[in-house]
């Protein structure tokens, strides 16, 4: 895509340029997880060089990787809970690496953030799968996690060398997929990863969408095998991301009301409908708590305004109320809402009744729509 007005051209950055083996990172799509096999695709040979015509010189988005000739250690990991975010996986390889000095050593491992570590050395616990635990700091409460680490084979990146000058027809699938990982792993790491492309917060410019979006650029790599050597592509990307910002500003732009104090009402059905299908399913954190800003994700909006919605509240002398929660942030929190009239965020489990009213949510981060 092209690059948006005012918008100064993306470079790769300086860490792209491959040298050694960097930490952590993502598979190539379709990859099934786990040991992958040694088979590969046949290049195609060139049928011949053109003669006719002026030579001229062309500037291309794809930059010559100089591969190592070297083997690399091929892992297979399993972390539990599954189905975690790669994001997650990903905190949860780096602590292990970082305090795990009786295996990792100097290592520095990559991750695909699923099921692949990559190592150049060989880490020190044989074939067999070893099992380990992280601990990592919560929102409230620590997370554990169950780690299992085998060794599945050694990648050799001197038999793509061979297979990219010619001298063997295959290339092998697995050395593509470990140099992808190694070339992945450290955007992953620095930027926020979307697929295949990667983006860092708007600095100098802003292009918003309405609706509480805005445009982030970036840009998409891969890696590429190519007649003689191998490529890293490179292009420019952009892609929509939620604003960071208090979730009556949210509000504001989904029902596009010009500011929060030309709301001086309850929202009609119409407005909560709409409003509840753009912020169901969005995390948000609160803001009532001083440096506590626990994470929440919104399962719905309350019919009732924050005034008349009520809850069971168990009393300390065991002896369970209904409260409203207007009155429960007076008496607990010594906050009078400012906007009683306006509904409550419903997060968490819904059999929870855990109920936060508009203005003590924010948005203060960004995320992928």
């Amino acid at each position: 895509m092209g690059i948006p007005p005012g918008q100064p051209p993306i470079r790769p950055p300086q860490h792209m340029v491959p040298m050694g083996m960097p930490p952590i990172m993502p598979i190539i799509p379709g990859m099934p997880p786990g040991p992958v096999k040694p088979e590969g695709s046949k290049m195609p040979s060139r049928p011949g060089f053109g003669k006719d015509g002026r030579p001229i010189m062309l500037r291309a988005n794809h930059f010559k990787i100089t591969i190592p000739h070297d083997t690399i250690n091929h892992y297979d990991v399993t972390i539990v809970p599954e189905k975690c975010p790669r994001r997650v996986n990903r905190e949860v390889m780096d602590t292990l690496v970082k305090h795990t000095n009786r295996i990792f050593q100097n290592c520095k491992p990559v991750f695909d953030g699923r099921k692949n570590l990559y190592c150049r050395l060989e880490l020190p616990i044989g074939k067999e799968r070893v099992d380990l635990e992280v601990t990592l700091p919560g929102e409230g409460k620590e997370r554990s996690f169950k780690v299992s680490i085998k060794w599945v084979a050694l990648v050799s990146l001197q038999a793509l060398a061979d297979a990219l000058e010619g001298r063997v027809n295959i290339i092998p699938y697995d050395s593509v997929q470990a140099l992808d990982v190694v070339m992945r792993h450290l955007p992953s790491m620095t930027y926020t990863p979307v697929g295949r492309s990667f983006f860092s917060p708007p600095d100098d410019y802003f292009h918003p969408l309405g609706g509480g979006r805005e445009v982030w650029f970036g840009f998409h790599q891969s890696v590429r095998p190519s007649k003689w050597k191998m490529m890293l592509n490179i292009d420019v990307s952009a892609t929509a991301f939620y604003k960071a910002q208090p979730v009556i500003d949210f509000m504001c732009e989904v029902l596009d009301i010009g500011n929060s104090s030309d709301q001086r009402r309850p929202l009609t059905d119409s407005q909560r409908v709409k409003f509840t299908k753009e912020i169901k399913g969005l995390k948000i954190e609160i803001t009532h708590c001083g440096n506590m800003r626990r994470k929440y994700r919104v399962c719905n909006v309350t019919r009732k305004v924050a005034q008349a919605q009520t809850f069971p509240l168990e009393l300390e002398n065991g002896q369970t109320v209904e409260c409203t929660v207007a009155k429960y942030f007076k008496d607990r929190h010594r906050r009078i809402l400012q906007y009683p009239f306006l509904p409550c965020l419903q997060v968490g489990q819904e059999q929870r009744h855990t109920y936060l009213p508009l203005e003590v949510c924010s948005r203060s981060f960004n995320t992928l729509t």
